[in-house]
Order: C-alpha cells, then sequence, then structure tokens
C-alpha cells in the first residue's frame, strides 16, 4: 500500500512504518492535467511532505500530538501523465481498497478533480454522506471548453452523484452566474465569502452523518496563500480556516475523510503556502481522528 517508486521517499513528519496498525493512511494525487490557467498543483504532495519536517508534531490549539494518531504515509498514487480519465480510476480504486481496510483517507492534491473519485468511492460505503466544501470557487460547471473532466467540474459531479442537498459550499467567491442558480434551483447551499460563521450554523443540523471535507487552498486569501493554480482575491486568512477546522473537531459530525488540493509550490517562492499546507493537513489528523 505504498508508493515507494511515486516519490523521493520523504514521509509526512510522525508518520508511521506500519500500513496494518494506522487508522490514517495520507497519500498524494500528483494530477493537474486539465487545469486551465497554471499547473503545478502535481507537484503539491512532495513539497508538503518536505515543509511538514520544519513542524511541531504538538498542536497547541487541540492539546494533541502527532504520535497520539497512528498515520501511514502511503506517498503519491503514480498517476499516468496527462490521462485524466485513468488516473481518476486509479484513485476511486485505491480509496476502495483503504476503505476496505477501514482506513481514514486523507489525500493531498493536486488539483481538485481528484477529490471527485475519492467522494464516489466514500458515497459506496457511506451512502449518508455529505460533503463540506471549502474552496474559492464553485467547482460547478458540468464542463469546461468542451471538457466534462475537468477542474472546474468535481463538485458538480459530487453533487449529481449523492444529491445537491448534501453538499455544502463555504468561502466561495467566483463562479458563472449559472452555477449559483443551479445550486439554488436544487437545494444546494452555498455560503458566499465566508466560511466560520455559516459553518457553525450548518454543522449542527449535520450531527452523526458521515462527512467528507474536502478543502481547496484557494479558499484563503492569495495573500495567505499564493502558491495555488487559480488565484482569487478575497478570500479568508489562514487563522480563519484553522478555526474551521477546529469547529469541524469539536462537532458532533462524523468525519470519514478528508483532503487538501490545488498547492502548487512553485508560484510561493516564499514557501508560505506549503508551510501552511502542512499546518492544516497536521490539524485535520489532531481535529478528525479520534
Amino acid at each position: 500500500m505504498k508508493f515507494d517508486e511515486a516519490y523521493s521517499g520523504n514521509v509526512f513528519i510522525g508518520s508511521s512504518p506500519h500500513y496494518e496498525e494506522c487508522k490514517v493512511v495520507i497519500y498524494g494525487m500528483p494530477m493537474d492535467w486539465t487545469v486551465s490557467y497554471r499547473p503545478g498543483s502535481r507537484f503539491g504532495p512532495k513539497r508538503i511532505r518536505e515543509a511538514s519536517l520544519g513542524l511541531e508534531e504538538y498542536s497547541p490549539y487541540l492539546d494533541r500530538e502527532l504520535e497520539e494518531v497512528c498515520f501511514f504515509d502511503a506517498g503519491d498514487l503514480p498517476l499516468p501523465f496527462g490521462n485524466p480519465q485513468r488516473s481518476i480510476e486509479m484513485i476511486e480504486d485505491y480509496i476502495d481498497t483503504l476503505l476496505k481496510d477501514n482506513k481514514f483517507p486523507l489525500g493531498m492534491g493536486g488539483e481538485h478533480l481528484v477529490s471527485w473519485p475519492v467522494i464516489k468511492a466514500m458515497a459506496k460505503k457511506y451512502p449518508n454522506l455529505v460533503v463540506i466544501h471549502m474552496d474559492a470557487h464553485t467547482d460547478l460547471r458540468t464542463e469546461y471548453e468542451g471538457e466534462t473532466l475537468s477542474h472546474a467540474t468535481p463538485i458538480r459531479k459530487v453533487a449529481e452523484h449523492i444529491g445537491p442537498k448534501n453538499v455544502y459550499s463555504f468561502g466561495i467567491r467566483s463562479g458563472m452566474k449559472e452555477e449559483f442558480e443551479w445550486a439554488k434551483q436544487n437545494g444546494m447551499q452555498i455560503a458566499k465569502f465566508d466560511v466560520l460563521d455559516p459553518l457553525k450554523e450548518v454543522l449542527p443540523s449535520l450531527s452523526g452523518r458521515p462527512v467528507y471535507v474536502t478543502i481547496d487552498i484557494d479558499v484563503l486569501d492569495p495573500a495567505h496563500a499564493p502558491g495555488t493554480g487559480t488565484v482569487d482575491g478575497g478570500g479568508i486568512t489562514t487563522k480563519e480556516l484553522l478555526a474551521a477546522i477546529h469547529e469541524i473537531a469539536r462537532s458532533n459530525v462524523n468525519v470519514v475523510g478528508g483532503d487538501l488540493v490545488e498547492v502548487a509550490p512553485s508560484y510561493d517562492h516564499s514557501e508560505q503556502t506549503v508551510n501552511t499546507a502542512s499546518k492544516l493537513i497536521r490539524e485535520m489528523m489532531l481535529g478528525w481522528v479520534k
């Protein structure tokens, strides 16, 4: 269950070498085959791992340490360059295997299309699945310039698969008018601009339900995360995103998996984005895995 050939050997700080013993499996999905603006997110998982080596293993927010959560870093899936269809098939097959082994999957992207096959696999095990989506963009298009497999389409695919009323988007500040209208007409909840306050309102209604959380790093303002493919001004702060992760941790929802996507390291020479991403991954693990 480890893809040694797919990356240089770095693992996320605190990772256990024992797959069988661990509840959590973190893995990379190094794909940016369909991006429409700036490529480079396929290098995100590797750089997040490298940045984690400078990260403290203790979370003062949650008063927990990484040693309290047994997690295994499986490396990056060896996705075929330029082949989105085969790539998403491989991702879904891999998640099927993790779920069969009763693991908690925590993915690192890669463009946002990689979340679609993960959630599709999750819905097979959890028929009552809810998706919490934090992003700058709606991602509700049916196609982008004629291509249905696009980073602009994953949430539309998810909504049509599990039902729009089971998808909750937060922090949205960009999208076509038709996307917002489709969401409204079909009962999908979109919270524009903000994350924390609308999330607090929603979480009590999701108590006890299985929840998958997908976070696009561009939900953050470019001042906080410039290293991403499609930057969009007017976003939230890192402090607000951390507070949202912790709010989910304190709630009664049953988080069954998650991902962090669209980290494109080459656009941030300060390495602020990958360092923030590694901290977010730490907080997701410590907060959501009981």
